[in-house]
């Protein structure tokens, strides 16, 4: 330990355990920069735009539409009970927006932002949070879309609706688990960041955003739940059209994002020690 006299600050040198934690009260004490970097990206991505944050809900909106016209339309998918294919696409393709959107840029934040990492030490989960936390506001503007959605087509709301806030936390954790174990790795092997962009773009066949998990045969449901985002669109549909919940698959989404998240900021930590050196 290290004391600088007069100032009162104090410096403690402590080594990095291989299997620890991130220091959290680091990241409190960081939490401006953090504001900062959100606040940054959101200005950015919409400088010099006619749309400004009404783009959050263009790109959703889009997607419905295309679902909609070609599953729909001309395939003629039909839901079950009733539902309209817009608005159960619609209750799916928001929530996925955000998860797939925060896997696709966490994954590459340290990469992306390798100029900054060797200049000044800061908490290096930060670049992680900041489109996780960041990609929120885009979230909670397309829920405008969906609300719309819901009134045109004259959506009961029902107590399933007292789930959604445990619903967003899960849907936050999810992605940043997996962002952590895909950002460790895309510094070793920058091949995972080419990777990641074709298996962001597969995975969607693998999550009932198009279609209903219904459709899935029974003795392939129980490997089909294991994946984590399952549960979580199945629970939104649940959640905002008032059908009844999947507690199968909604279980597996909590138990896989804890492990995901656990070892994911174990490893995270692991590989921070040499992330400037390697990078």
């Amino acid at each position: 330990m290290t004391s600088e006299t007069g100032s009162n600050v104090e410096i403690k040198i402590v080594p990095v355990t291989p299997f620890g934690f991130p220091d959290f009260r680091e990241l409190l004490e960081y939490r401006d920069l953090l504001y900062f970097l959100i606040w940054r990206n959101i200005r950015v991505a919409y400088a010099q735009s006619v749309g400004g944050l009404g783009w959050a809900v263009v790109q959703p909106a889009l997607q419905v539409l295309i679902f909609s016209l070609v599953f729909g339309g001309l395939l003629k998918l039909d839901p079950g009970d009733g539902v309209p294919y817009p608005l159960f696409s619609t209750a799916a393709v928001i929530p996925w927006t955000y998860m797939s959107g925060a896997m696709s840029m966490g994954s590459s934040a340290l990469v992306s932002n390798s100029g900054m990492l060797g200049k000044i030490y800061f908490p290096r989960l930060i670049f992680l949070l900041n489109p996780t936390l960041g990609g929120l506001v885009n979230f909670f503007i397309s829920l405008f879309f969906m609300i719309a959605v819901m009134v045109f087509y004259q959506v009961e709301v029902t107590s399933q609706l007292l789930f959604f806030p445990a619903l967003v936390v899960l849907m936050v954790l999810t992605p940043l688990g997996i962002s952590l174990w895909l950002s460790s790795l895309t510094i070793r092997f920058r091949d995972m960041r080419i990777m990641m962009s074709h298996l962001i773009r597969a995975l969607v066949y693998f999550v009932p955003v198009m279609y209903p998990s219904s459709q899935v045969p029974d003795h392939l449901r129980q490997w089909y739940i294991i994946n984590p985002f399952v549960g979580i669109v199945e629970g939104y549909r649940s959640c905002l059209l008032g059908e009844a919940m999947h507690w199968d698959s909604l279980a597996w989404s909590i138990g896989v994002a804890l492990v995901l998240l656990i070892t994911g900021a174990i490893y995270f930590r692991r590989m921070e020690r040499i992330i400037v050196d390697v990078i």
